[in-house]
């Protein structure tokens, strides 16, 4: 078997033919273009030194496929305002690398920036305080001070206060010690004898915030000095309590310095939190540790709490995130997913509201929350197409009746065929939306000949309360039926042709996709997802939202009825509003994208839906990533993902 055949054939990869191979190379490179698009991550502007104009910065990244990481990247930029009132950027030559960097956060002023590189193993965490041309300060926290600094973008928080003197910062707390075993049973740690064996047991198993923060530390809050690098643990703040979000609250002179943050109450269970706005938290103002100088350098004051304990600003509100002061320091602002937490839907419209700041730094428990916005709603800036709903069987509030939206792009790729294959999108949450913004890898597949319907179905955000709140209890019938409308309705306008439809979806996405191949089994040539949620019965007792299960398959007052002990009633509901109960009718032959990390999603609901269709005939093919967790964020496992997805469309659409 050394022949010149054989040797071919061992260099494709497993269970791909020639013309596969053939496909996968020519997308991989398009798709590698793709990839390589820069993002912008976060943006600065500041007075410019010279008066005119504004400088900023830039934080960007960019995929390492080879590496599997994201680069991060300092760009920055002299902004002018011309003449004709048009806006001139005057760019750096190049960005700068941020290697091995986890935060970059400039002072207000933008004289100073914070750089934080994290531990790796025993080793301390780093802090560099940059100047214009070098490295002014460098500290090294141990962590027994505090483990990593939260950067996730949730319980993410750092500020500076408003001399650029003291950094507040969210970063989890020292591991807990454990218990230490010998030969002669439990070793007291203040045993002098080092020299014989021992193990360190487990000690108590502690709740994590599910999805990504599994084996993270609490969220705890710290204050450093810039100048000396003395770092100080705030106290006074309930150990229940994960904090997140600090900024500084406004200087009142003689007075002590408060952080204004974000708390979230473990309750009962921590239950997952990422892309959860739908978990009770408060704004809380704490005093800050007190920095005083002396002659032989900085030093920290006492700073007990006893006779200022923490204070909860917004007791009469469920919920409230993201604060941030007005410029003159007279006004807190923060955000609410109260209709969230109220009718426990995981992503609801959200509020703005307005606390009036104590000037004289006399904080109270009581101060009243105007509400400034009731409802924040998406406005789209494209030309969309407006779904009339079809077929309203039930009782449905008047907001809940009117036509939701669909995004139609068409592929910039020509094809003699009046209508090119159109890839039917559907986003996750669900009470999420998609956006006529730039989507790389939605960009990618229209760029190889495909159109897309992007729908956002009742339930998506941007459309009113009503329309949202519609969704609970109907899933997998009222959703569905809004996706299937929509695509009758491009088929109609002679937009898509009826054999040449694919459909794409991951999460609650996903749980579209295997609902659609089951109920409308004729309609897709092709499917695709991405850990999606086949089977609600199986998620409900391995998921760390189960609470999401029972309000979206019951309805609001599935809140009550939620436990963590399901009855059989409760499954057999489960069940019936689950793909899983239409498999039997697929045939539409179905990619499956599922990560072996995933808490959310645990891929194993996806693998029954995949075996259960394998069983029957239909074509399937599965990709596990052992490393990813519900998003497939990691730069190669998202290449291979939409690479596998294109190659898979292309070779059943075509």
């Amino acid at each position: 078997m050394e022949g010149s055949k054989a040797g071919s054939f061992k260099e494709m990869p497993l269970g791909i033919d020639a013309t596969t191979e053939e496909e996968y190379a020519s997308q991989s490179r398009l798709l590698q273009e793709f990839t390589g698009i820069s993002s912008i991550d976060k943006a600065w502007i500041f007075k410019s030194d010279s008066g005119i104009g504004s400088q900023a910065m830039f934080s960007i990244s960019q995929p390492n496929l080879l590496a599997n990481k994201r680069k991060k990247f300092i760009l920055s930029s002299h902004v002018l305002r011309e003449s004709n009132n048009s806006v001139n950027f005057q760019w750096a030559p190049f960005p700068v690398e941020m290697t091995g960097v986890s935060v970059m956060v400039p002072s207000p002023s933008g004289a100073k920036l914070l750089v934080v590189r994290d531990p790796e193993k025993e080793s301390p965490c780093q802090f560099e305080i940059w100047g214009r041309a070098q490295v002014e300060k460098e500290f090294h926290i141990p962590q027994s001070v505090h483990g990593s600094v939260y950067a996730d973008g949730w319980f993410q928080g750092i500020s500076w206060n408003s001399d650029e003197t003291l950094i507040a910062y969210v970063a989890e707390e020292p591991c807990p010690s454990k218990p230490t075993f010998t030969g002669q049973g439990y070793k007291n740690s203040t045993s002098a004898d080092k020299d014989l064996g021992y193990w360190t047991g487990q000690g108590d198993w502690k709740e994590e915030w599910g999805e990504t923060y599994a084996g993270k530390q609490q969220a705890a809050l710290f204050v450093m000095n810039i100048n000396s690098g003395e770092t100080q643990a705030v106290k006074g703040i309930e150990k229940s309590l994960s904090v997140g979000q600090v900024v500084w609250a406004p200087p009142v002179r003689g007075s002590h310095q408060y952080l204004v943050f974000v708390g979230w109450s473990e309750g009962t269970r921590k239950l997952g939190i990422k892309y959860c706005f739908n978990r009770p938290c408060a704004l809380y103002a704490v005093r800050a540790p007190n920095f005083e100088s002396k002659a032989d350098g900085p030093e920290l004051k006492d700073s007990s709490t006893e006779d200022s304990p923490v204070v909860n600003l917004t007791q009469s509100i469920t919920s409230a995130l993201y604060p941030q002061f007005s410029p003159d320091g007279k006004f807190l602002l923060f955000l609410s997913a109260r209709s969230a937490v109220d009718s426990g839907v995981h992503s609801a419209t959200d509020s703005l509201h307005i606390i009036d700041w104590p000037m004289d730094g006399v904080l109270s428990s009581s101060t009243k929350i105007v509400d400034v916005v009731e409802s924040l709603l998406s406005s789209l800036q494209f030309s969309i197409l407006k779904i009339p709903i079809r077929d309203v069987s039930y009782s449905l509030t008047k907001g809940a009746t009117k036509p939701f939206e669909a995004i139609f792009v068409s592929s910039k790729t020509k094809r003699s065929d009046p209508c090119d294959p159109l890839i039917v999108f559907l986003h996750g949450g669900p009470h999420i939306v998609s956006l006529s913004s730039f989507s790389k890898s939605l960009a990618f597949l229209s760029s190889i000949g495909f159109n897309l319907l992007i729908v956002n179905y009742r339930g998506s955000l941007g459309f009113g309360e009503e329309a949202l709140q519609s969704l609970p209890g109907n899933i997998g019938s009222q959703d569905v039926n809004d996706v299937l409308v929509a695509i009758d309705h491009v088929i109609d306008m002679g937009l898509a042709s009826p054999s040449k439809i694919a459909v794409l979806g991951g999460s609650h996405g996903g749980f579209l996709t295997t609902h659609l191949i089951g109920q409308a089994p004729d309609k897709f040539a092709a499917a695709a997802t991405r850990n999606p949620a086949c089977n609600l019965a199986l998620m409900v007792g391995t998921t760390d939202i189960p609470d999401w299960c029972y309000v979206e398959a019951y309805g609001s007052e599935g809140k009550n009825t939620f436990t963590e002990a399901p009855s059989a009633e409760h499954l057999t509901l489960f069940h019936r509003k689950s793909p899983i109960s239409h498999s039997s009718k697929v045939k539409t032959p179905t990619l499956f994208l599922l990560g072996a990390q995933d808490i959310r999603l645990p891929f194993f609901t996806g693998l029954q839906y995949a075996q259960a269709l394998k069983a029957k005939g239909v074509p399937v093919k599965v990709i596990v990533f052992p490393n990813d967790t519900h998003a497939i964020e990691r730069p190669q496992s998202d290449f291979e993902s939409f690479l596998n997805i294109g190659v898979w469309f292309k070779k059943y659409l075509s």
